[in-house]
Protein backbone atom coordinates (compact mmCIF):
# COMPACT_ATOMS: atom_id res chain seq x y z
CA UNK A 1 0.00 0.00 0.00
CA UNK A 2 1.50 3.85 -0.61
CA UNK A 3 -0.07 5.76 1.74
CA UNK A 4 1.05 9.40 1.99
CA UNK A 5 4.39 8.95 0.53
CA UNK A 6 5.84 11.88 -0.72
CA UNK A 7 5.24 11.11 -4.55
CA UNK A 8 1.78 11.49 -3.51
CA UNK A 9 1.35 14.46 -1.48
CA UNK A 10 0.73 18.56 -2.73
CA UNK A 11 1.07 21.00 -0.60
CA UNK A 12 -0.46 24.29 -1.61
CA UNK A 13 -2.54 23.51 -4.89
CA UNK A 14 -4.68 26.18 -6.20
CA UNK A 15 -7.86 24.84 -7.52
CA UNK A 16 -11.88 26.34 -7.82
CA UNK A 17 -13.78 23.76 -8.70
CA UNK A 18 -14.26 20.38 -6.62
CA UNK A 19 -13.78 18.74 -9.60
CA UNK A 20 -10.08 19.67 -9.92
CA UNK A 21 -9.98 19.22 -6.77
CA UNK A 22 -10.48 15.64 -7.10
CA UNK A 23 -8.28 15.45 -10.60
CA UNK A 24 -5.75 16.67 -8.55
CA UNK A 25 -5.80 14.43 -5.74
CA UNK A 26 -5.92 11.57 -8.49
CA UNK A 27 -3.38 12.77 -10.71
CA UNK A 28 -0.75 11.81 -8.62
CA UNK A 29 -2.00 8.43 -7.88
CA UNK A 30 -2.30 8.16 -12.01
CA UNK A 31 1.78 9.25 -12.32
CA UNK A 32 2.33 6.74 -9.78
CA UNK A 33 1.11 4.13 -11.80
CA UNK A 34 -1.91 3.08 -8.78
CA UNK A 35 -4.37 3.78 -11.10
CA UNK A 36 -5.86 3.79 -14.40
CA UNK A 37 -6.65 7.40 -15.87
CA UNK A 38 -10.13 6.62 -15.91
CA UNK A 39 -10.56 5.62 -12.11
CA UNK A 40 -10.18 9.57 -11.62
CA UNK A 41 -12.62 10.41 -13.61
CA UNK A 42 -14.74 7.97 -12.24
CA UNK A 43 -14.24 9.66 -8.76
CA UNK A 44 -15.46 13.13 -10.54
CA UNK A 45 -18.40 11.13 -11.69
CA UNK A 46 -19.02 9.45 -8.49
CA UNK A 47 -19.28 13.21 -7.15
CA UNK A 48 -21.65 14.12 -9.34
CA UNK A 49 -23.86 10.99 -9.12
CA UNK A 50 -24.04 10.41 -5.01
CA UNK A 51 -22.99 14.35 -4.61
CA UNK A 52 -20.59 15.15 -1.61
CA UNK A 53 -21.61 12.37 0.54
CA UNK A 54 -16.98 11.51 1.28
CA UNK A 55 -16.68 14.91 2.68
CA UNK A 56 -16.70 13.07 5.88
CA UNK A 57 -15.50 15.94 8.33
CA UNK A 58 -15.07 19.18 8.51
CA UNK A 59 -12.40 20.33 5.57
CA UNK A 60 -11.67 16.79 4.56
CA UNK A 61 -12.89 15.09 1.62
CA UNK A 62 -11.69 11.58 0.94
CA UNK A 63 -13.13 10.79 -2.53
CA UNK A 64 -12.89 7.28 -4.17
CA UNK A 65 -14.49 5.26 -7.08
CA UNK A 66 -15.03 1.32 -7.47
CA UNK A 67 -12.03 -1.37 -7.43
CA UNK A 68 -13.23 -2.35 -10.89
CA UNK A 69 -12.92 1.56 -12.26
CA UNK A 70 -9.28 1.27 -12.69
CA UNK A 71 -7.13 0.44 -9.37
CA UNK A 72 -3.95 -1.23 -9.73
CA UNK A 73 -2.23 -0.91 -6.21
CA UNK A 74 -3.80 0.14 -2.86
CA UNK A 75 -3.11 4.22 -2.26
CA UNK A 76 -3.83 7.43 -0.75
CA UNK A 77 -2.86 10.82 -2.27
CA UNK A 78 -3.22 14.13 -0.31
CA UNK A 79 -3.81 17.79 -1.53
CA UNK A 80 -3.93 20.72 0.77
CA UNK A 81 -5.87 23.37 -1.17
CA UNK A 82 -4.41 26.78 -0.55
CA UNK A 83 -8.29 27.96 -0.77
CA UNK A 84 -10.80 25.73 0.47
CA UNK A 85 -13.57 24.57 -1.78
CA UNK A 86 -17.50 24.12 -1.49
CA UNK A 87 -17.95 20.31 -2.25
CA UNK A 88 -21.86 20.92 -1.19
CA UNK A 89 -21.72 19.24 1.91
CA UNK A 90 -23.19 21.84 4.43
CA UNK A 91 -22.16 20.21 7.55
CA UNK A 92 -18.36 20.08 6.56
CA UNK A 93 -17.67 22.25 3.79
CA UNK A 94 -15.16 24.06 2.54
CA UNK A 95 -13.01 21.92 1.91
CA UNK A 96 -9.21 21.96 2.30
CA UNK A 97 -7.89 18.60 2.52
CA UNK A 98 -8.62 16.58 -0.08
CA UNK A 99 -7.28 12.44 0.03
CA UNK A 100 -7.75 10.51 -2.88
CA UNK A 101 -8.52 6.49 -1.97
CA UNK A 102 -7.66 3.67 -3.92
CA UNK A 103 -8.33 0.37 -2.92
CA UNK A 104 -8.91 -2.82 -5.12
CA UNK A 105 -11.22 -4.42 -2.64
CA UNK A 106 -13.37 -4.13 0.29
CA UNK A 107 -10.78 -5.23 2.90
CA UNK A 108 -8.04 -2.88 1.28
CA UNK A 109 -10.95 -0.32 1.72
CA UNK A 110 -11.44 -0.57 5.21
CA UNK A 111 -7.67 -0.94 5.54
CA UNK A 112 -7.17 2.56 4.10
CA UNK A 113 -9.94 4.16 6.46
CA UNK A 114 -8.52 2.91 9.15
CA UNK A 115 -5.08 4.25 8.95
CA UNK A 116 -7.24 7.76 8.21
CA UNK A 117 -9.08 7.57 10.64
CA UNK A 118 -6.56 6.93 12.90
CA UNK A 119 -4.54 10.34 11.26
CA UNK A 120 -7.49 12.57 11.05
CA UNK A 121 -9.91 11.54 14.23
CA UNK A 122 -6.96 13.30 16.31
CA UNK A 123 -7.55 17.43 15.37
CA UNK A 124 -4.07 18.67 16.30
CA UNK A 125 -3.37 16.15 13.31
CA UNK A 126 -5.17 17.98 11.71
CA UNK A 127 -4.65 21.46 12.52
CA UNK A 128 -0.39 20.06 11.93
CA UNK A 129 -1.31 18.82 8.28
CA UNK A 130 -3.60 22.15 7.42
CA UNK A 131 -0.07 24.41 8.57
CA UNK A 132 2.69 22.35 7.84
CA UNK A 133 4.93 24.23 5.33
CA UNK A 134 7.24 20.70 3.56
CA UNK A 135 6.41 16.88 3.50
CA UNK A 136 9.09 15.86 5.82
CA UNK A 137 6.25 17.71 8.91
CA UNK A 138 3.80 15.50 7.54
CA UNK A 139 6.75 12.34 7.73
CA UNK A 140 7.32 13.65 11.15
CA UNK A 141 3.82 13.07 11.80
CA UNK A 142 3.25 10.12 10.31
CA UNK A 143 6.08 8.52 12.00
CA UNK A 144 4.80 9.56 15.58
CA UNK A 145 0.90 7.51 14.60
CA UNK A 146 1.32 3.85 15.03
CA UNK A 147 -0.92 3.24 11.32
Amino acid sequence: MKFLEKSLVKIDVNVSTPDDAIRAAGKMLVDGDLVEGEYVEAMVASYHKNGAYFVLAPQIALPHARPEDGVKEASVSLVRLTKPVVFGNEANDPVQLVFALGASSNMEHLEILQKLLKLLNNQNNVKRILEMKTYLELEELLGGINL
